[in-house]
């Protein structure tokens, strides 16, 4: 009765391991779906494939390598990180981190530009009409509605 037990215990636990691998597994023949939702024939030899290397006493890692070794990198959903795909995971950062310097570079010329306006008018050097329109937007924000045109609505809405 033992027996039967462990057996069915080991059963399950070769069973939790294919699963588990098999949804980490893309079908070389679907692409979108994983071996485990597929029922394409290289899907099903692949669970089989799966589930011996486990009975054999295979590691998770050693499947893996071995299913990258014989389909290549594309058969894995997790793309391993090495110089090849250092691009790709680290492109988010990169993006951001430029759309962040491009702020604060626009955020630092704007302040820039407003001092050494000032300045000019401090001493004495007529400013352009340019510049005359962005010191009157900064001295005088609101219209005659009440609304303050030169702020996006997001920041009138918080001076409200």
């Amino acid at each position: 009765m033992g027996s039967e037990q462990d057996g069915a215990i080991n059963s399950q636990v070769v069973d939790a391991r294919a699963r588990n691998i098999s949804h980490n597994v893309r079908c070389t023949e679907c692409g979108s779906q994983s071996i485990e939702d597929s029922q394409a024939d290289i899907a099903v030899l692949l669970r089989k494939l799966i589930r011996d290397e486990i009975k054999a006493g295979k590691s998770d890692k050693d499947i893996y390598k071995k299913l990258e070794e014989d389909y290549g990198e594309t058969v894995l959903y997790a793309p391993k990180f090495d110089m090849q795909t250092a691009a790709l995971w680290l492109s988010p950062l990169i993006v951001a981190g430029a759309a962040g310097g491009i702020w604060a570079y626009n955020k630092h010329r704007q302040r820039t530009n407003v001092h050494i306006m000032a300045l000019n008018l401090v001493r004495g050097v007529s400013l352009t009409p340019k510049e005359k329109q962005t010191m009157l937007e900064l001295l005088a924000p609101t219209d005659l509605n009440g609304a303050t045109p030169s702020l996006p609505w997001w920041r009138r809405w918080l001076r409200q």
